[in-house]
């Protein structure tokens, strides 16, 4: 029994030994617990202080940034404002200054206007004055003193007008005299050429008179061979030690003088010879043609040309006018008009192109009908070439209106080439038709007494009768016959046209 009770009372207290240490080991347990807890919690805590912080810090910082923005921006606006407020103090200070001048201007012309106003009232009664002594005087009525006075001031109109008129036209010409003679002069003394003067006609020289039985042949054979192979006219005549190859065709001309001059050389002069001789010169020429209208282009800085152009301008070498190598001259015209379009600063190479081909008419005007203009400008539109190019062709003799820089340039630089002292010559039948048409077109204005052609054609001097014109018609009358004279002649270089108007008073004393 006692041993039952020891075992409950040990069993008792084992219970209770192990509840007490199973509540002791579940406080520990929970006191870890809220301790682990309590220690997450803090650092919980302490992590939410830190970015709270953080956030915080940051919209202090973004606040502080957009304040400066702000103040930046306000900064800007008053310094804006404080501008246009500059500004518009200036606008106003210009307004009060201008509004100061116009009253200034406005009391000035208040002042003219009165001065105006005397002297307005003063030549009324002068002219009252005049009305009143001219119908004492004449005995005239106020119509018949009023058409006098009107007439007299309309002379003194016209005197003044013709007056104000040569001062202007002085005054613009001396300008443009001035600017053209530094453009022109410029662009000449950057050229030098050469100039070859040829005519219809060739000559060959032999080395005895008993040359020309062998060149006619016998009854005429070995003349009439060459004369129809060469297509030429062959001249024998008295010239010693010479023979006359004459023709239009300046190519065909120098084909049966390069051919003469071989028979001459080999002397063995028949049919057979001529015909080859004829030949060989013919083919060595069309080769000394497209290579001097190659030379001619690659000399200008013309590129590009198409074949027949540069054939054509090549031909040009053996073709002349008034005297003067076309070849030559259309080189020079050339590079004159490329200079001054280059001074003038319009487009140089197209100047260049149109001197060139300027008088590509010629090469073939004697197989064609119309003009070398109209042949050249038809030419040159055929094979292509720019309508700027073509339009310098058709315009250089006024033939058609110019309506570019260019065209004018080609035209002044024709026009220098071709008067320039020693350029050309004419043969003295057609200077006596070109100095009578000259007086005959002069003549032929109404109030004109006397036309004279003076300095070898370049200058008509035109004496008009004062009754009949007076100082601003006499000006009018200049332009007028030059204007015909333009349009109804050709002649190298310009002409100058003179009106004098002569009023001369005689009296005899007794």
């Amino acid at each position: 029994m006692n041993e039952l009770i020891l075992t409950l009372v040990a069993a008792v207290l084992a219970l209770a030994v192990g509840i007490g240490l199973g509540f002791l080991v579940r406080a520990y347990v929970v006191q870890a617990g809220l301790k682990e807890l309590e220690e997450e919690t803090q650092s919980r805590l302490e992590h939410a202080k830190k970015e709270a912080k953080e956030i915080i810090l940051s919209a202090k910082d973004e606040t502080l940034k957009k304040r400066e923005d702000a103040e930046r921006e306000l900064e800007r606006r008053r310094s804006g404002l404080r501008r246009e407020e500059e500004r518009l103090q200036g606008w106003r200070e210009k307004l009060d200054h201008r509004q100061e001048r116009l009253e200034g201007r406005e009391q000035t012309l208040n002042k003219r206007q009165s001065a105006l106003d005397k002297q307005r009232n003063r030549v009324e009664q002068l002219e009252e004055e005049r009305r009143e002594t001219l119908k004492q005087v004449a005995g005239l009525s106020r119509e018949e003193a009023r058409e006098e006075l009107l007439a007299s001031v309309e002379q003194e109109a016209r005197q003044d007008m013709a007056r104000i008129i040569r001062e202007v036209e002085a005054e613009a010409q001396e300008e443009a005299d001035k600017r053209a003679r530094k453009v022109i002069t410029t662009a000449i003394q950057r050229i030098a050429s050469e100039h070859v003067a040829e005519v219809t006609a060739s000559t060959v020289s032999l080395p005895s008179d008993d040359m020309k039985g062998r060149i006619i042949g016998r009854g005429g054979r070995n003349i009439r061979a060459f004369e129809k192979e060469a297509g030429v006219d062959v001249v024998v005549d008295d010239t010693p030690e010479a023979v006359t190859i004459s023709c239009f065709d300046p190519v065909r001309r120098e084909v049966a003088r390069r051919a003469m001059e071989r028979l001459v050389l080999d002397g063995r002069i028949h049919p057979t010879n001529i015909e080859r001789f004829v030949k060989e010169s013919h083919d060595e020429l069309e080769t000394v043609v497209r290579e001097e209208g190659k030379q001619a282009a690659y000399e200008v800085g013309v590129p590009g040309l198409p074949a027949k152009i540069t054939d054509l301008i090549g031909r040009l070498k053996f073709r002349t006018s008034y005297g003067q190598n076309q070849y030559s001259h259309a080189i020079e015209t050339a590079k004159l008009a490329g200079m001054i379009a280059e001074e003038l600063g319009a487009d140089a190479d197209l100047a260049r192109a149109g001197g060139l081909l300027h008088d590509i008419g010629k090469a073939v005007d004697f197989e064609n009908e119309g003009t070398h203009v109209q042949i050249g400008a038809e030419i040159c539109r055929r094979h292509g070439l720019r309508a700027e190019v073509v339009h310098c062709v058709e315009a250089h003799h006024n033939e058609m209106k110019q309506n570019s820089i260019e065209a004018v340039i080609v035209e002044a630089a024709d026009a220098i080439s071709g008067a320039r002292p020693g350029a050309r010559r004419e043969s003295l039948e057609f200077y006596l038709k070109r100095v009578r048409k000259m007086e005959e077109i002069a003549q032929s204005f109404e109030g004109v007494e006397e036309a004279y052609a003076l300095q070898a054609g370049r200058e008509i001097r035109v004496i008009v009768k004062p009754q009949r014109v007076d100082d601003l018609a006499a000006i009018r009358l200049s332009k007028n016959i030059a204007s015909r004279l333009e349009g109804n002649m050709e002649y190298p270089g310009q002409i100058k046209v003179t009106v004098i108007r002569e009023v001369r008073a005689e009296e005899y004393a007794k």
